[in-house]
């Protein structure tokens, strides 16, 4: 084998081998996002199937259920509502009509989650969850 033949087997392995890398890097990518919702978002069917993703909006005062380590609350965006099912310790700071965000999957009407993330300050609300809210308001 001549040595340009060499270097041009090198150059293509060299160039096959980043692009399984990069589908790999890609592919990992894409299975760890976790898209935000909002309960209008989820009531019109725009929220996956069978997948994680999160929901937010503000916890409903009087919604809140304990039974031991299960909890029951609905979740707002000032249109819709969501119940939402959690199995775990609830976070310190979570306390009803402040914000949630809950990760998990859609088990019918009920949101089972997985993880429930509380506000962690008074003036702080993710972008997307702060929209929505003012679109839930206006409708």
């Amino acid at each position: 084998m001549k040595l340009r033949h060499k270097r041009l087997a090198l150059v293509a392995g060299v160039l096959a081998l980043l692009a399984v890398i990069g589908a790999l890097v890609v592919n990992a990518m894409r299975s760890n996002l976790v898209f935000f919702y909002t309960p209008t978002q989820v009531a019109a069917k725009e929220a996956p199937e069978g997948k994680s993703f999160r929901i937010g909006g503000l916890v409903v005062s009087g919604s809140l259920q304990r039974e031991g380590v299960l909890s029951h609350f609905v979740v707002t965006d000032g249109a819709q509502q969501i119940t939402v099912r959690y199995r775990g310790a609830l976070p310190d700071l979570f306390k009803e009509g402040k914000g949630v965000v809950a990760q998990g999957k859609l088990e019918g009407a009920t949101f089972v989650a997985r993880e429930v993330l509380a506000k962690h300050d008074e003036n702080y609300m993710p972008p997307e969850a702060a929209a929505a809210m003012k679109a839930g308001a206006k409708q």
